[in-house]
């Protein structure tokens, strides 16, 4: 064998491993092929997760929308029982005494007092109390035997809503001699 020959031969050899490599790997269009189709899928699960995270967003106003329009729902169910009770008792003949009246209101006064401590309306009625300008609203100081800055008369009770005020009790301190 000439040296030409192993030369060639070494070259045909070459070349063979050469195009099995090339046919092994894929070519820079098949590359180019792919990447485009990971990127759409990308692309795909980048606008469902917008469109999911929208949907969550809208679902969350709505829900807070319908909390807030609904809030009272199942406070005034109950207080429609109280107003059934006070168009009873308006509605009571003149045969009635003032005494059957009397009970009818205290019973209906009960009622409402049993809806206010289920949603935990409390009553504020700080007779003797140090007066508190957080629950408690002045509005005179009469002279009077007891400590000073004592609330000494209670024009009107205050209320709160589960430890916040809703209205403050109206009242008259007693002022230092």
């Amino acid at each position: 064998m000439s040296e030409e020959q192993g030369i060639q031969e070494s070259a045909d050899a070459l070349g063979d491993v050469a195009g099995n490599t090339t046919d092994s790997t894929p070519s820079m269009e098949e590359m180019l092929r792919q990447a485009e189709l990971n990127a759409q899928e990308h692309h795909d699960a980048w606008l469902r997760a917008k469109a999911e995270t929208e949907n969550v967003r809208r679902r969350a106003i709505e829900d807070v929308e319908k909390a807030r329009k609904f809030a009272l729902d199942k406070f005034a169910a109950d207080l429609l029982a109280v107003k059934d009770s006070l168009e009873a008792a308006l509605a009571v003949n003149d045969s009635a005494t003032l005494e059957s009246v009397k009970s009818g209101v205290e019973l209906t006064l009960k009622q409402l007092s049993s809806v206010f401590e289920k949603f935990a309306v409390n009553e504020i009625n700080p007779l003797g109390a140090r007066f508190d300008p957080n629950q408690h609203q002045a509005i005179g100081m009469v002279e009077a035997n007891g400590e000073a800055n004592t609330v000494a008369t209670v024009l009107q009770k205050g209320y709160a809503l589960h430890e916040r005020v809703i209205r403050p009790a109206l009242v008259m301190v007693v002022k230092p001699k």
